[in-house]
């Protein structure tokens, strides 16, 4: 008799909350219309943040080591920056009954700029408001706060190991890690992306994870 296929670690979970940079949007075009106005190429400014990303250097870092002023114009998140998959899968997990919020380093105007492109979700929460930031202790204690859930019960989505999955493990949250952008490739490749309760290279596969399909 075959013995039963054990239950993931983070199959209890009752809410799904997603980071916004690399996770939910993709953030190429807001860097490369950053890099136009302070007068570097793309490429050489993508250099450079992998090169900090790498070093685990604060990416603000870019403009100091590339030389110039950091942009002045404020940053907007449309409909066209979001991953294909981002709406798909909040709207597929609310469907299946589980709360679903979205918060992340953000200024406080990326709120209403998430919810104008098509973001719906049952929070949506900056550290800008909230006064408190990743990977502070506080922010994870916060988002739960705000779920009224215990920690156990809620899955952090992100693409870093260094502002998401490890500090929101240490706050007693469950943990998924997604493989892409910047941070999600360099990250993926060390030892402690083992720690997340789940790994995907998409939202769409952990959509299928979740919810049991193909």
């Amino acid at each position: 008799m075959d013995s039963p296929t054990p239950r993931p670690r983070w199959a209890d979970v009752r809410a799904v909350v997603f980071d916004v940079g690399e996770t939910l949007v993709d953030e190429t075009r807001l860097w490369v219309e950053a890099a136009h106005e302070v007068g570097v190429t793309p490429l050489a400014l993508m250099a450079v943040i992998g090169a900090l990303t790498e070093r685990d250097e604060p990416h603000h870092r870019v403009w100091q080591v590339v030389g110039v002023e950091p942009p002045t114009t404020p940053s907007e998140i449309r409909a066209e920056d979001l991953y294909p998959d981002a709406l798909p899968t909040l709207g597929a997990l609310r469907a299946a009954g589980y709360l679903v919020a979205v918060a992340g380093n953000q200024p406080a105007r990326a709120e209403h700029q998430l919810r104008a492109a098509g973001v719906e979700a049952d929070l949506v929460a900056t550290s800008a408001r909230w006064g408190v930031a990743k990977p502070s202790r506080e922010f994870f204690a916060r988002v739960v706060t705000d779920l009224g859930l215990p920690a156990a019960d809620v899955l952090y989505v992100g693409d870093r190991l260094d502002n998401d999955v490890l500090p929101a493990r240490a706050a007693g949250l469950r943990t998924a890690f997604v493989r892409r952008g910047p941070w999600g490739y360099v990250h993926a490749r060390r030892p402690e992306a083992e720690l997340a309760d789940v790994r995907v290279d998409s939202l769409r596969e952990l959509t299928a994870l979740m919810l049991g399909v193909r």
